[in-house]
């Protein structure tokens, strides 16, 4: 049995910072890790998956290249050189990581899978083969989440792909079919259709994008339609079987049953903690009903001493909240701080093409919230950069108090989305109103001067 300090279960984008901060402090520190450093984002998430949509969107630009007078001639997608580079991205970030833990004094590295066999005791089975039991002062639960699987009629006789396997799939869809329009579903599916899939995306709920304003939701449907992806609302898949080489999908929509063939299925229905595996009700954590760890404000479980960051703890599954949960963790524990995710301002972005660029509230939640709001809104028709650049796809909204004149959140639909809401952000932490924006001197032509436009609509 060996005793640290602290032991850090899981190397995501909370645990691997965390880890190397609380070593570097002096506390004798253990990583857990059971696949490899850098968790979801690094190794089938964030990283692979945009240098993927990169080579989709040159794929497009080549094309879309046409209207702006420059001819490229005929388009070859060269998809093991694609994925040559996706692996090598993902190889490089990975290396830096496990160079870094390296070279981190009072940091052990433990490679395996870890369960707690007491209040603050864990086995841990290696990876290389025998157990290991390791004790701790503190622990941070950093395991993150994995893709959740419907229950559908012979979805486990066919070789359905997940957000982690089709980034490794060997060649490009014939026709994907996408269980799913969430961000996941809706990336995947614009980048494959890009790479020459054919794609349908099933839809249960009436629309896109249910926690988007529905104008937001219009648009992107719009967008995606002209590009050929073929979304069906109100339809799920209720059966699947292999067929000559092929998968049948029974449809249901509407209360009808149709069936569509496909070559490849990729399931993005939504997302699932890895806690089922943890003994955490031996540790004395507690965990809501859908297997989320429950915590206060500072992170703090309801175990004394044992803290979860990342998307196991519920609410925003996103990178930047992950590391955020670090510094709060790491503020609190080492520096005797009082941090908190309360009033955390949560921005994101959807890398579909143009991007979601999000922070905020939307509008629906603020009439949700009965707070009295003034919406902006202009389509990127009438944005100057939009129209001299080629590409007047989409729209910018903003959310404004309609008393205090400061902005509540932002929805950017545009080439530079997730920049140009950033800088709302940036408006909102330093409490601008929109008249200071409206008012502003931005250089001329670039997509921030079109916030000027955006709250002059306010005045009209």
């Amino acid at each position: 049995m060996t005793h640290y300090d602290a032991i850090v279960i899981g190397s995501g984008q909370a645990g691997t910072p965390l880890s190397k901060k609380l070593a570097a402090a002096g506390f004798k520190t253990a990583l857990i890790e059971k696949r490899w450093l850098g968790g979801t984002c690094v190794n089938d998430g964030c990283s692979p998956s945009k240098t993927m949509i990169a080579s989709a969107k040159a794929a497009w630009s080549a094309e879309h290249n046409k209207s702006l007078g420059v001819e490229p001639g005929a388009i070859t997608i060269d998809f093991k050189t694609i994925l040559g580079r996706k692996n090598k991205v993902v190889n490089t970030m990975r290396s830096n990581l496990e160079k870094g833990i390296g070279e981190t004094k009072n940091l052990d590295l433990i490679e395996g899978t870890a369960i707690f066999t007491d209040k603050k005791e864990i086995t841990v089975t290696l990876n290389d083969g025998g157990s290991a039991v390791l004790t701790a002062d503190l622990f941070f639960l950093n395991t993150g989440e994995t893709p959740a699987i419907p229950d559908i009629e012979g979805i486990k006789d066919i070789d359905y792909h997940t957000s982690t396997t089709i980034l490794d799939i060997e060649e490009i869809p014939e026709h994907l079919l996408i269980l799913g329009s969430g961000y996941i579903g809706l990336e995947f599916g614009q980048m494959f259709r890009r790479f020459g899939s054919n794609v349908t995306i099933l839809e249960p709920s009436g629309r896109i994008l249910k926690k988007e304003d529905e104008d937001i939701a219009e648009e992107i449907t719009k967008i995606l339609a002209e590009e050929g992806i073929q979304i069906e609302t109100g339809s799920k898949a209720i059966a699947f079987a292999k067929q000559s080489g092929q998968i049948t999908a029974r449809i249901e929509k509407e209360g009808k049953t149709t069936s569509l063939n496909c070559s490849h299925v990729l399931v993005a229905t939504g997302r699932k903690p890895q806690t089922d595996n943890l003994g955490l009700n031996v540790a004395g954590v507690e965990i809501d009903e859908k297997g989320y760890v429950k915590v206060n404000d500072k992170l703090e479980t309801s175990a004394a001493g044992i803290f979860a960051l990342g998307d196991m703890k519920g609410g925003p599954a996103f990178t930047h909240i992950s590391y955020d949960d670090y510094r709060i963790v790491a503020s609190n524990v080492i520096d005797k701080k009082a941090a908190s995710i309360t009033d955390r301002i949560v921005p994101y972005c959807m890398f579909i093409d143009p991007q979601l660029g999000r922070v905020g509230i939307t509008e629906q939640e603020a009439k949700e919230q009965g707070i009295e709001i003034k919406v902006a809104a202009i389509k990127n028709d009438s944005v100057a950069r939009a129209i001299e650049t080629g590409d007047e796809r989409g729209m910018m909204k903003a959310i404004v108090d309609a008393k205090s004149g400061k902005i509540l959140g932002a929805s950017v639909l545009a080439e530079q989305g997730g920049e140009i809401a950033t800088l709302l952000q940036v408006a909102m932490m330093g409490g601008l109103t929109y008249e200071q924006i409206r008012d502003a001197a931005f250089a001329h032509p670039t997509y921030a001067e079109s916030l000027n436009n955006l709250f002059m609509t306010l005045d009209e």
